[in-house]
């Protein structure tokens, strides 16, 4: 096993111990909301509330602020590493003059986003208007704290520092989970207890990271606008920012118009559709988006000093360990969806309505998950080249099949046709990314592609013959277990012992199967773990 295979899986393996917490943390926000708010009116207006300005927050802060940011900073670190003198001074400058121009455009875009609240809601044909403009405006200074937050996150990923980053989002949810049942009491509703957490957290998530930059070695300051505006690091930042934004409005767009086309199709397809997508990003969160953040400062690092082998090896081990996790995980979740949904899910708002719409999504999100973590795989790999441009396409092309797809299918499909759209059209991206990303000739991606598909097919294979007990066995199971109404721990007996025996069934299958074949993935980790221990 490479070394620089051994840095990924060791890096994304920390990174992801911290974000499956995170991520079990959303999913507890998430069974908080499903508690209080259910598939109501009020949970359709806290779920909109809160996507716009994360909208914002994807689009410039964690997207566009990161993929920009840290090629050019690793440039000022590899001049540093070579010994210019004055080079701490220029890095200096350069954060500086990056962090002024940020917090400036940040808080009018915050401002903006306040004002122009109530023509924004107005086209998502909500039932709770009010209510969803006063808690947009509530919540819109989350991504002031969220953009500075990124900024931090850019700079201690270049020097191979994760772990603040990880925390931050396990305090977000866990502010968020305290103030939901902490403050409904005594606020007018518990959707702005929420809200409040929201805030609180996104302040935490910036705060907690600062320290940690300070202490590398990297002091800033406020500086002239002026100067912040004219500073060549500031530019190049902006010039790859620009196509940068173009193409994750177009990625962000969808979920903005795929929420409107839901809000007008029925009460509670929104939330629906939210608790759907909570339940996909826990596993994307915890892998592809772990590997994503970890496998950037490196291609960065490999494709300014010209070293294509590290490069090819990098990415491609990469592709093979999502595939290896998602692919599995997507044919189990189809299996048990029903059973996940109503342990996490249902509650005293949370009935079987909720229950079958939530279902309806699930179903047609869970094959794009493959798909999707590949994206989060494959675009740092053009952004380390400084190529914005590449993704920019294929995200804006992904987002008129989503759009016209999601057109079609919310009539007749509702929730579903929105979901399904969303999985063809992330299909449809990867495809993109991947015929982009072949015309770098120092990029030898066609042996490895076509190694790629036929190990995709096999997971595919082994991952169909492991679901087999598992829905022979999943009614049986219930039964067995099914007690009271399905409700507090009965609901745990009823469905929690059930999955987790289902769970344990089919990755001992999977396993099985695995090592019979000798899988070079599998033995990449095994001898990981026999080297550490």
């Amino acid at each position: 096993m490479g070394a620089s295979s051994r840095s990924l899986v060791r890096h994304g393996s920390a990174l992801s111990l911290l974000t499956l917490v995170s991520r079990v943390l959303g999913l507890l926000r998430e069974m908080a909301k499903a508690s209080f708010l259910g598939t109501t009116a009020l949970s359709d207006a806290f779920s909109v509330a809160f996507m716009i300005p994360n909208l914002f927050r994807r689009l410039f802060a964690e997207g566009s602020i990161s993929v920009a940011f840290i090629p050019t900073f690793k440039e000022y670190l590899i001049e540093d590493s070579q010994g210019l003198s004055d080079n701490r001074e220029k890095i200096r400058e350069f954060l500086s003059c990056v962090f002024t121009f940020l917090t400036f455009f940040v808080t009018l875009a915050v401002i903006a986003g306040i004002l122009v609240s109530p023509y924004v809601v107005s086209i998502f044909g909500m039932e709770a208007f009010d209510e969803t403009v006063f808690l947009t405006r509530l919540m819109f200074p989350f991504l002031a704290f969220v953009s500075v937050a990124a900024l931090f996150q850019g700079i201690l990923n270049s020097v191979r520092v994760f772990a603040p980053s990880g925390l931050g989002p396990i305090l977000l949810n866990l502010v968020t989970i305290l103030c939901a049942y902490g403050l409904s009491p005594f606020t007018a509703n518990p959707a702005r207890a929420m809200a409040i957490g929201i805030l609180i957290g996104g302040f935490l998530e910036a705060a907690i990271q600062f320290p940690f930059v300070l202490k590398k070695g990297f002091p800033f300051f406020f500086t002239g606008l002026k100067r912040a505006f004219k500073h060549p690091g500031t530019r190049k930042v902006l010039r790859l920012i620009g196509p940068t934004i173009i193409g994750m409005a177009a990625y962000q767009l969808n979920d903005l118009v795929s929420t409107a086309l839901a809000g007008n199709a029925g009460p509670g397809v929104v939330s629906s559709l939210q608790y759907s997508l909570r339940l996909q990003e826990l596993i994307l969160g915890v892998f592809a988006v772990s590997i994503g953040t970890v496998l950037l400062p490196d291609l960065s690092e490999y494709a300014k000093s010209a070293q294509w082998d590290h490069y090819h090896e990098r990415l491609v081990q990469a592709i093979d360990i999502i595939a290896l996790i998602t692919i599995p995980i997507t044919f189990f979740a189809l299996s048990q969806g029903e059973t996940l949904i109503r342990l996490l899910f249902q509650s005293r708002s949370f009935d079987d309505g909720s229950v079958a719409l939530t279902l309806s999504a699930f179903t047609f999100h869970m094959p794009g998950l493959f798909f999707i973590a590949l994206n989060r795989i494959l675009a740092p790999a053009f952004y380390a080249q400084s190529d914005s441009k590449s993704p920019t396409l294929a995200g804006i092309i992904s987002f008129v099949v989503n759009m016209a797809l999601a057109a079609i299918l919310v009539g007749p499909l509702k929730g579903a046709g929105v979901a399904f759209a969303l999985t063809i059209a992330s299909a449809v991206n990867t495809a993109l990314l991947l015929v982009f990303l072949r015309r770098n000739h120092q990029i030898r991606l066609d042996k490895a592609l076509r190694a790629a598909l036929v190990y995709a097919v096999k997971l595919i294979i082994f991952s169909c013959l492991a679901a087999i007990p598992v829905r022979a066995l999943s009614t049986r199971l219930i039964t067995l277990f099914a007690a009271g109404d399905g409700r507090g721990l009965s609901r745990i007996r009823a469905q929690g012992i059930p999955l987790i025996i289902n769970a344990i069934i089919f990755a001992v299958a999977g396993i099985v199967l695995l090592v019979v074949t000798k899988d070079k993935q599998v033995r990449t980790i095994w001898n990981m773990i026999r080297k550490k221990g």
